[in-house]
């Protein structure tokens, strides 16, 4: 049974279904400003192996992320590039799934956007006024959390601290400064909606609690995002449903940051590298790797050196692929059932129990991964020592628990050399034995150029596809 970290308890428990066999995940998406970082990297492939491995453990997943298309700062970058706000977020929602695509991010079952829903935000705000746990001021309408049973929940720590701590700006017209916006009244030439309480637009928190119960209904398993969002975003949307009487989500989960230099990557912060960059100059396969090597409540740091290691074990692992020609376990379509593994040949039953064991202990992704690449050197090992059935039933298993969690292989097909290649790898060999050395690396700079990669071993070079 899959047991995860639920935020609003701090205990690791079983994931409570409402109904056997099937799971409902919402995950905070994007805000479609600018372009992704990695942070925004990490969650999306944190909660897609979550996803994928609940599909491999034979459950029927319903998986929604939103759009947030209305927004201060979307408002403001518009403007200040001089395009229409409609406009804007097109484009930037389409760079979003282009790099989704490139990391190989299921796509959501359901993508709600938040301009798509406002007459149903503006309906639970309007009924939470009438539950006079909601109330106007001057500038919007703003939900009174001291009448919120429980608030604080996710951010562990009680009402008393929040608000000693609160780092809002005071306003005289708030009866606390940790009340939230529900509604913001427009100021001239601001997009903006018709409600009871004059034009305005809804607050960001506003936005997931009723898209989620909308698409998901009441009581649904899993919210995620990144733990960032845990105090006041999830935190606030929590408190809306439970004002409004609303049975919310069962179990929370968030994962770490990326950090640089031990400090969170951030846009606000100035100190992110975009996704596009990171995959411009590798591969997007690494990415994934770096992430499974970390447990996803631990931070993560991102560099040149982390990537390097990064794709080297990749590098182990296509190695093995191509050497025993092994067949994509992802290639009739994703995601994998219960069945790929009697559908994909004999595989080492045990492992994937192993595997198993530390999935459901919290998503063990380290773990995990720690059993594909044994796996990877038993099937060498075996290899080298002609014992071929055992090679083949290890790689295949190393394989398709690498595709449980999203990590394609790439094994013998597109690698053929040709003749040119071939001849100047041979001429580097020569270069190499008579101690031509700038000659050699210059033969390897070509190649590379060409796109092959060279292997330098004791019982020499071997040449692939980059």
């Amino acid at each position: 049974m899959l047991q995860l970290h639920d935020t609003a308890t701090g205990q690791v428990a079983p994931l409570r279904l409402r109904e056997p066999g099937k799971v409902s995940l919402y995950v905070c998406g994007p805000t479609v400003d600018g372009i992704p970082h990695l942070g925004h990297g990490r969650f999306s492939l944190v909660f897609d192996v979550l996803r994928r491995y609940l599909l491999f453990s034979g459950l029927d997943v319903t998986y929604v992320s939103n759009i947030t298309d209305i927004e201060d700062k979307i408002i403001d970058r518009a403007a200040a590039q001089g395009v229409p706000i409609a406009e804007f977020t097109a484009t930037n929602e389409a760079l979003w799934w282009e790099i989704m695509d490139a990391l190989d991010v299921l796509r959501p079952d359901e993508t709600p956007h938040a301009t798509a829903y406002v007459d149903r935000m503006v309906a639970l705000i309007d009924d939470l006024v009438a539950r006079d746990v909601a109330y106007e001021t001057p500038t919007g309408v703003y939900l009174s959390v001291l009448d919120v049973p429980g608030y604080g929940l996710l951010a562990r720590q009680p009402l008393e601290s929040l608000r000693a701590g609160a780092r809002i700006e005071a306003d005289e017209d708030k009866r606390s400064p940790l009340d939230f916006v529900l509604w913001k009244k427009a100021k001239p030439g601001e997009p903006s909606w018709e409600a009871p309480w004059g034009a305005g637009r809804p607050g960001w928190h506003t936005e997931c609690v009723v898209m989620s119960l909308d698409l998901l209904g009441e009581g649904f398993e899993l919210h995620g995002g990144g733990q960032d969002l845990m105090f006041p975003h999830h935190e606030n949307e929590r408190a809306q449903a439970v004002a409004d009487g609303k049975e919310f989500a069962r179990h929370w989960m968030h994962n770490g940051w990326v950090t640089v230099g031990g400090e969170k990557m951030s846009k606000s912060l100035g100190n992110f590298t975009s996704l596009s960059d990171l995959l411009g100059r590798s591969d997007a396969r690494a990415y994934r790797l770096l992430v499974l090597q970390s447990h996803y409540r631990s931070p993560i740091e991102v560099t040149p050196d982390t990537i390097a290691q990064a794709e080297a074990g990749l590098g182990r692992l296509d190695e093995l692929a191509r050497r025993m020609k092994l067949p994509d376990p992802l290639a009739g379509g994703p995601p994998l059932g219960p069945g790929a593994a009697s559908a994909y040949g004999e595989v080492d039953p045990d492992a994937v129990i192993a595997f198993r064991a530390r999935m459901d202990d919290d998503l063990d992704t380290p773990g995990a991964l720690a059993i594909v690449f044994d796996l990877a050197r038993r099937a060498n090992v075996a290899a080298d020592a002609a014992e071929m059935d055992e090679a083949s039933r290890a790689a295949r298993t190393a394989a398709l628990l690498a595709a449980a969690l999203g990590l394609r292989l790439q094994g013998g097909t597109g690698d053929e050399v040709d003749e040119w290649a071939t001849g100047l790898l041979r001429e580097r060999e020569e270069a190499r034995s008579a101690k031509e050395w700038d000659r050699a690396d210059a033969l390897r700079d070509e190649l590379e150029a060409a796109g092959w990669l060279i292997e330098d071993s004791a019982t020499g070079a071997r040449i692939r596809r980059r």
